[in-house]
């Protein structure tokens, strides 16, 4: 399984830098992407849990979990007014897990701020404005189609398309009132009767701030700051230096660890991003064993054994058994999933099953 996470943000704040940053690419940042071109990278996820059992097991095979990010190259407000490729890549966007909007703090002369000042507070509620615009555009077209649907509706179907206009109505309301649809109060149904609009404010929201080097002492002063005031459960803030970043992407992992610690970083910002993208999405890993490969996966919190396996094949998901459950942990002090089964540490799990984070599973199925 794939995540897929869209990069946003105002022009010259440096998010196809940030693009570079996180896929090591070497995306051109003195210009935009080509009118309906987007930047696509793929980054692999370090889990240092993947390692040890490559270690034990001496698969032939190790897979980890990787992420799709895409640098969108226009506005979010471009994208809803134009039509043809403009709409292609508000669709391409639409269809991501997470959204990172890169926000501009850094000082540089020769790139002039796009309000002709700097201000993260206001670029940040302006994006957040544009995000609005293009749900609130889908909105009114669906309304729009709703009211003509409604003088022709048989009596069955018209409750259907009352209850559906009563619920963007509502939604509609909200943003108006600039509250994102993944902080408005919607039940379960409500979020599933939604998802195929695949609203962009009802997307986990990554606010990165672009620093530039000498603000790197302050980054965590800066982020408690701007977090007191846009941080929700779906919107997080984390500042680091984009530029820096790329430059340590394009070095080995060694020399990267050296000249990180000269600015007194411990962590990438890759790592950091994929920390915040995880906990915002509500991501856990497991791993699967089979045909010598050891493989990782994200999954949901909460996800059941089912769910799980049909990440890996639908079929899976229709025909599953049970699952043979172990833990990371007793997995590596045994050394093997037949020494585990000796240990009785091998446990057999049904369809209600919950997945923790670092489970090792096999699934058991048949269609």
């Amino acid at each position: 399984m794939n995540i897929e996470i869209g990069i946003i943000g105002l022009p010259q704040s440096g998010r196809t830098t940030l693009f570079n940053a996180l896929t090591a690419g070497e995306a051109d940042t003195s210009k935009h992407p080509q009118e309906g071109v987007a930047h696509v990278g793929v980054a692999r996820v370090a889990d240092s849990r993947l390692n040890v059992l490559t270690d034990v097991l001496k698969p032939q095979k190790t897979v980890p979990i990787t992420v799709s990010y895409i640098d969108i190259g226009a506005s979010v407000k471009g994208l809803v007014e134009g039509k043809g490729i403009g709409g292609q890549l508000l669709a391409q966007l639409s269809k991501v897990d997470a959204l990172i909007n890169v926000v501009r703090e850094f000082q540089d002369d020769s790139i002039p701020a796009t309000e002709g000042s700097l201000d993260v507070a206001r670029d940040v509620s302006t994006m957040n404005l544009e995000l609005t615009f293009s749900d609130l555009a889908i909105i009114e077209r669906r309304l729009g189609r709703i009211e003509e649907s409604l003088k022709g509706a048989k009596p069955t179907e018209r409750q259907l398309v009352l209850r559906e206009q009563q619920l963007l109505t509502k939604i509609k309301s909200g943003l108006e009132d600039e509250i994102p649809i993944r902080e408005q109060t919607l039940t379960p149904e409500e979020i599933k009767a939604i998802s195929n609009f695949q609203f962009l404010t009802a997307k986990p929201l990554l606010i990165v701030v672009n620093i530039g080097e000498n603000s790197l002492p302050d980054a965590r002063n800066m982020e408690a700051e701007l977090g007191s005031t846009f941080s929700q459960p779906k919107c997080r803030v984390i500042a680091l230096c984009g530029k820096l970043e790329m430059e340590l992407a394009q070095l080995d992992s060694d020399t990267a660890a050296t000249w990180r610690g000269e600015f007194g970083l411990t962590e990438s910002g890759f790592d950091r991003v994929i920390s915040a993208s995880y906990e915002l999405l509500g991501l856990v890993t497991f791993f699967t064993i089979a045909s010598a490969e050891v493989r990782a996966w994200p999954v949901t919190d909460s996800t059941e054994a089912p769910v799980a396996a049909g990440k890996i094949h639908t079929d899976m998901e229709r025909g599953f058994i049970r699952a043979e459950v172990i833990s990371f942990d007793d997995l590596v002090k045994c050394g093997s999933l037949a020494e585990a089964r000796k240990r009785g540490l091998l446990r057999t799990e049904g369809k209600t099953y919950t997945v923790q984070d670092g489970d090792v599973i096999t699934f058991l199925f048949n269609v």
